[in-house]
């Protein structure tokens, strides 16, 4: 596949004008669709998913257990990456230099990086991959999708998809793979000398074994990691539009997202007040069951490893006096199922604000002044997302650049956009996706000195 790829991806990289003809000839082999043409297909693949929509979400609802609602909402999020790259792709600039001697000139160009391995979790089955190979294509690069091995169908849908909207053989392959296999199939991408570039989405611990892997010939990484997202209410917040953030950041996805809140910090001065409001919220807003079923909003947790280490939260935080609000426990309907939880009487020492929980756990830790909420949100050695509400501009100027984190919610409960860039610091990783930046993940630059002028 890799081999496939690569030779794909010189058909990519080449700048020659693409022949709109049937003849093929080894030279035919080598031409490149130009910038215009790889637009337009990838403008033609956002309009299939667009026309597929329904089919796209039930399957990503029957592979995860995602509430059809959601589902949908993550087709049209993953959709809109294809269409904002379409675009960028006819914006790719270099540079002319002005030379220090006169009879040279200094040209900057930007070139793919060749073959990218895209390696996506199971959360976003659709949109992870998207928000990678839609920059990958819009560059001239070629991509080896590994999908998740708990979702490879919304994977290989997408390839049906881009087969329809006249994307070249080869320029977008899947390999799926089970459990067994993924941890080998990894280490392939990560150190087969054809592939140039590794994009990964998941968690801190498997990213930092890829790139080991990839350190053997120095390949480009992108890494987006695990997040320990902080969710900060100050006194000054307006509490019930912080109630409504809360809800929509921590519960999406059953709170299995890396940039779902994972600690709340309550200024005591509104603390009860948020608590009260918040399980009010929690009981008459979330509704757990099959994700196919209309009024549902929160469906099953992944698997059985899931629902056990949001248990293992709960009870390691419940034995150093936290006290549950409402939830804690499986729900009725069994297997993966678990209740909305929120916690009070939380404090730093309990794994729940030490480890990324991805459940829906909500615990919360009362707090007195502004930098002690600061300490505590920049405690972590990984930094992905980060959410404040306050209505103090000087108090926003101040968190929002002390927060150590690479993306930063003010007032603000959902923050992911395709023209925005997505990612971290610290050990939540490499690089951004998305926005005018994320082409870049996927283009060398090349200086060229013209002499003897």
């Amino acid at each position: 596949t890799c081999l496939q790829a690569r030779r794909a991806s010189r058909t990519q990289h080449s700048s020659a004008k693409h022949t709109e003809h049937h003849q093929h000839s080894e030279q035919a082999d080598l031409v490149s669709p130009s910038s215009q043409e790889r637009s337009a297909r990838l403008r033609r693949w956002y309009e299939l998913m667009m026309e597929n929509k329904e089919e796209l979400a039930r399957i990503i609802t029957a592979e995860n257990g995602k509430p059809l609602r959601e589902a949908q909402g993550e087709i049209t999020y993953s959709a809109s990456f294809l269409e904002w790259f379409a675009e960028e792709a006819r914006r790719i600039y270099g540079d002319v230099i002005p030379a220090s001697a006169k009879d040279r000139r200094v040209l900057v160009l930007k070139q793919p990086v060749g073959v990218a391995a895209i390696i996506t979790p199971w959360n976003f089955p659709s949109a992870m991959i998207t928000r990678k190979v839609g920059a990958a294509l819009a560059a001239g690069c070629t991509v080896v999708v590994k999908p998740a091995e708990d979702t490879p169908l919304s994977a290989l849908a997408l390839g049906e998809l881009a087969n329809q909207a006249g994307i070249p053989a080869g320029v977008y392959n899947v390999v799926p793979c089970s459990r067994q296999q993924t941890a080998a199939v990894g280490e392939v991408l990560c150190t087969d000398p054809l592939v140039s570039k590794i994009s990964f989405t998941g968690s801190t611990a498997t990213g930092k074994i890829l790139l080991k892997h990839a350190a053997g010939t120095v390949k480009r990484v992108s890494m987006e990691l695990g997040g320990h997202a902080p969710f900060i209410v100050f006194d000054s917040a307006n509490v019930d539009r912080a109630v409504a953030g809360a809800l929509a950041s921590k519960y999406r996805n059953s709170g299995q997202t890396c940039v779902c809140t994972n600690r709340f910090l309550v200024q005591k001065g509104i603390h009860d007040e948020f608590v009260e409001k918040f399980a009010k919220a929690i009981d008459k807003e979330l509704h757990v069951g099959n994700g196919f079923d209309a009024k549902t909003t929160q469906g099953p947790l992944i698997n059985e490893k899931a629902v056990e280490k949001v248990e293992k939260h709960i009870k390691d935080a419940v034995s150093q006096g936290a006290s549950v609000v409402t939830g804690g426990k499986r729900h009725s309907l069994g297997k993966n199922f678990f209740e909305p939880t929120l916690l009070t009487n939380v404090t730093t020492k309990m794994l729940c604000t030490q480890e990324e929980t991805f459940g829906p756990l909500a615990p919360v830790i009362k707090f007195d002044t502004e930098a002690e909420a600061v300490a505590i949100a920049n405690a972590a050695n990984v930094g992905l997302a980060g959410y404040f509400y306050s209505q103090d501009p000087a108090q926003i100027w101040r968190i929002a650049e002390q927060l150590e984190v690479g993306m930063v919610g003010v007032n603000e409960g959902i923050i992911s956009s395709p023209e925005c860039p997505f990612g971290g610091v610290k050990e939540s990783g490499l690089g951004r996706e998305g926005s005018k930046y994320g082409i870049d993940e996927y283009l060398e630059i090349k200086y060229v000195c013209f002499g003897g002028l």
